[in-house]
């Protein structure tokens, strides 16, 4: 059984849930795997920690949580120091870098794209959740590119879709580029 585990995470407003909902739904609506979805909030309504579980499988999930992730994504400091304890060494960290400052210590593959400055960039910050899901599907290899945008036009308001069709393409350009970059630094 293939399973695939994602946590993703951040702070209220951020649209943390809204990107934890398109990744399973790209996944299991237009991938044809399973897919589970776990959230959690802080007691505030916008500004208190939140984050979103995703079990991707081939097979129906036994367990929704996410016990063992493959990738972390942390939109905010307190989400990268709240999840980055005692986690395993090979799991891919993805941050917004002007909102993480990665702590040294953990040998993890730390990736980093300024996704709310390049949301800004595109007209509106809201769509840091998008550029963000872009660079996820570029950097890990979870979801096809196809699907995730799918997922997102199903997933976004009316009237929204070119604007998130660019963050998307914007934060997926920003990851096959990081990646070329670290694969010339490896060389």
């Amino acid at each position: 059984m293939n399973r695939i585990e994602a946590k993703l995470s951040g702070f209220g407003g951020q649209g943390i849930i809204l990107a934890g909902f398109i990744l399973g739904q790209a996944a299991s609506i237009f991938e044809g795997k399973n897919a589970t979805l776990t959230q959690d909030y802080g007691p505030e309504a916008r500004g208190g920690s939140c984050s979103a579980q995703v079990v991707i499988s081939d097979e129906p999930a036994s367990y929704p949580y996410a016990t063992n992730p493959s990738v972390l994504v942390a939109m905010s400091q307190e989400a990268y120091s709240k999840n980055t304890a005692g986690i395993n060494e090979d799991v891919l960290i993805l941050i917004d870098e002007n909102l993480v400052t990665p702590e040294k210590g953990p040998k993890n593959r730390i990736l980093s794209i300024p996704a709310t400055q390049i949301a800004q960039g595109l007209g509106r910050s809201a769509v840091a959740n998008i550029v963000m899901l872009g660079f996820l599907t570029a950097t890990s290899g979870i979801a096809q590119k196809e699907a995730m945008k799918q997922s997102v036009l199903a997933s976004v308001p009316k009237g929204t879709e070119e604007l998130n069709t660019k963050a998307f393409e914007s934060g997926y350009n920003y990851g096959v580029d990081a990646l070329q970059k670290a694969k010339r630094s490896t060389s």
